[in-house]
């Protein structure tokens, strides 16, 4: 009974506190990684954008997205060995794990500025350093002597903190804005302002000894008497975000561009490499040739003789993906900037490049069946059209554009002869499969972004200016059946010839129709992005652009899903109820197997086997858990928020739920012998 037992648990705690959604271009992730740790050899993390976590157990050769519980923003991470580690981020976030981060819990950090820096000493004694450039309350330490159960303020500073290290229990340092150095000799009861010769803005510190280190940020200086007086060895033109040195002479800075600065004389000279095309924010060394740097789009790079060479461990393209197109689960497509064509036969899993490099912005692809498809865009540098066609699956394709101007941005099919496309100057029109296309009459509208038909007579097209036209007579006249909005409309879907969605932005905006356009319906969200709209019944629908929403009830209500990537989306596409695909920025391509996840239910939770005894159950007050060892008590709800956290030091403990709603919560245990999860009715 064990193995089914740790399924279940694996499962309610990732898909109750998390995305349904993962990652399937770049790989492992696309988010940008902002801070790399090794706690040994083999076993590293990374942590960055939208709460990203990642880690390796080979030595960096493969990595695998852990789930972080967050979307905040993880500006650093550190290890005390391969299971206990720390994250700490935006808005005063501390999140800890003792299970090499299989589960993450939220600590309180006594603040809500963000977190630049952590730092531990041993299991129970850590720093965390953060604030902003310049406000009333900019910069701050905090401490914990408790393995982060509770959070001090020690120190308020008046420029914001970027980076601290502690080169002994006793001794450390912290860097900030407007050449801020700090000190503390007592374990950070005590700090002093040491004079760093310099005004701007330093990111990182790392010292070697209690005497010697290096800060860098608009210059890298170097001090040998534990701070006492700082020289200047390099004044850059690019912001340094990283220093690491191995040993008192040589070390390693990032500066921005994907460059990373060696040097094997104490900083007295410095040259230059090129790790990446991508920039670097984070550099960490195991032993004196093995280094790891992470950077934007989820860039990792390692080295393994010193610097001199640098490989990298993300894979994928980070070119921006326009639309996809899915002929069933499995057969898919995405098109994008500079010719990029990506084919999928297995689902996602893995995505082969078929073409780019070319000058063609490819804004949208449609097939008609497995083998016949269209690709629709314009040329960057001439602004001529491109229409692509194949017959065989992608095998080949046929241009069908002679150097007509024009912007394409929307192509639509009914039957393998007739089809549309929309764009800058209107719609065109195909009767013999693309051989030949014939303007429409569109001299009175503003450009069309998205074209979709319900019927072969019955056809629908939005664009800017809150446009939106009609037909009824497969495009031999139109009328307009505009929305009163000025929003750039991107998107427009019919689920049949009445009801249909428009969505958009400038402001945001999800439009739907059920008298086949003549009144609009408005939900607006001024702060939020839509790029694309998919139904795949009259009620279940899903809407991609800075997030993904999804309705069940057509469109009456939309949720929010949780989405594993910080970049804009630009095209879904939803082959059926569980199965899904969205495409964006930075060759983002994210999908999902069980319709993209909605917050847990009471009767959705199953049923779970343990040896946690939790009683009186339900209860008012008190609520005392029983359990088989000793261990960390997490209480959580039904949507996966931690709300309580104790350490158990007796097999049996008393906590206090009253100040807890009324409802049905999850209580978690983490001991050597592994999780135990029990439930319990709070009245």
């Amino acid at each position: 009974m064990k193995k089914p037992y740790l399924i279940i648990i694996t499962l309610f705690f990732v898909n109750a506190g998390m995305a349904q959604w993962y990652w399937q271009n770049p790989l492992p992730q696309g988010n940008s990684l902002n801070s790399v740790m090794f706690p040994s050899s083999n076993v590293g993390y990374a942590v960055g954008e939208f709460g990203s976590i990642i880690k390796t157990t080979d030595g960096g050769n493969n990595w695998e997205v852990l789930t972080s519980g967050t979307t905040y923003p993880l500006s650093s991470v550190y290890f005390t060995d391969n299971n206990m580690g720390y994250a700490a981020g935006y808005n005063g976030i501390v999140l800890k794990t003792i299970d090499g981060g299989e589960n993450w819990i939220t600590q309180s950090s006594g603040t809500t500025r963000n977190l630049n820096s952590v730092f531990f000493l041993d299991d129970s004694t850590g720093y965390a350093v953060g604030g902003t450039y310049l406000s009333s309350a900019a910069g701050i330490i905090i401490k914990t002597t408790n393995g982060g159960e509770t959070w001090n303020t020690i120190v308020n500073t008046p420029m914001g903190l970027n980076s601290v290290c502690f080169p002994n229990a006793d001794t450390g340092y912290a860097v900030g804005w407007g050449g801020t150095i700090v000190k503390t000799t007592d374990g950070g009861a005590n700090w002093t302002a040491l004079a760093s010769g310099t005004n701007s803005g330093l990111a990182s510190v790392s010292f070697v000894n209690a005497n010697t280190g290096f800060a860098v940020g608009d210059a890298i200086i170097k001090t040998t008497n534990g701070g006492a007086t700082w020289s200047t060895l390099l004044t850059s033109g690019n912001w340094l975000k990283s220093v690491f040195f191995t040993n008192a002479d040589t070390g390693y800075v990032l500066g921005f561009g994907g460059t990373v600065l060696e040097t094997t004389n104490g900083g007295a000279n410095w040259d230059t490499i090129s790790a990446s095309s991508q920039f670097l924010f984070s550099i960490y060394f195991t032993n004196a040739t093995t280094g790891y740097a992470v950077g934007e789009y989820g860039t990792i790079v390692h080295t393994n003789d010193a610097g001199t060479n640098w490989n990298s461990s993300l894979n994928g393209t980070l070119l921006d993906l326009r639309s996809v197109s899915f002929t069933g689960n499995n057969n898919g497509y995405a098109v994008g900037d500079s010719g990029t064509i990506l084919k999928t036969t297995d689902g996602g899993e893995n995505w082969n490049v078929l073409s780019t490099g070319s000058g063609d912005f490819l804004r949208s692809v449609f097939f008609i069946n497995p083998d016949t498809g269209y690709i629709v865009g314009f040329n960057n540098f001439t602004h001529s059209r491109v229409i692509l066609k194949t017959t065989n699956g992608a095998t080949s394709w046929d241009s069908l554009s002679n150097g007509e101007s024009g912007m394409l941005l929307s192509v639509f099919f009914t039957d393998a002869n007739i089809g549309y496309i929309a764009g800058m100057e209107g719609i065109i029109k195909t009767t013999d499969g693309g051989i030949t296309w014939t303007p429409l009459v569109t001299t009175a509208w503003n450009c069309l972004n998205s074209v979709y038909f319900v019927d072969t007579n019955t056809g629908y097209a939005a664009g800017d200016y809150g446009t939106i036209v009609k037909t009824t007579d497969a495009g031999s006249t139109w009328t307009n059946v505009s929305a009163n909005t000025g929003a750039i409309l991107s998107s427009v879907y019919f689920t049949d010839p009445d009801t249909g969605y428009a969505v958009g932005y400038s402001p945001g905006i999800i439009l739907k129709t059920t008298d086949g356009g003549a009144t609009w319906a408005t939900k607006e969200n001024t702060s939020e992005v839509y790029f694309s709209v998919n139904f795949i019944s009259s009620d279940t629908g899903f809407v991609v652009g800075s997030g993904i929403l999804k309705t069940t009830d057509g469109g009456t209500t939309w949720n929010v899903l949780n989405c594993p990537g910080e970049w804009l989306l630009l095209s879904g596409s939803f082959p059926d109820a569980n199965t899904g695909y969205a495409v964006g920025q930075f060759g983002t391509i994210i999908a999902t197997k069980n319709g993209g996840g909605l917050p847990v239910e009471v009767n959705e939770i199953p049923p779970v086997s343990s040896t946690l005894k939790l009683y009186p159950n339900p209860t008012s007050c008190n609520l005392t858990i029983e359990a088989p060892e000793k261990g960390t008590v997490f209480v959580y709800n039904l949507n996966g928020m931690l709300l309580l956290q104790r350490e158990m030091t007796e097999s049996t403990a008393t906590i206090d739920v009253s100040a807890l709603p009324g409802g049905v919560y999850l209580v978690k245990l983490i001991g050597v012998k592994g999780v135990q999860v029990g439930k319990f009715v709070k009245q």
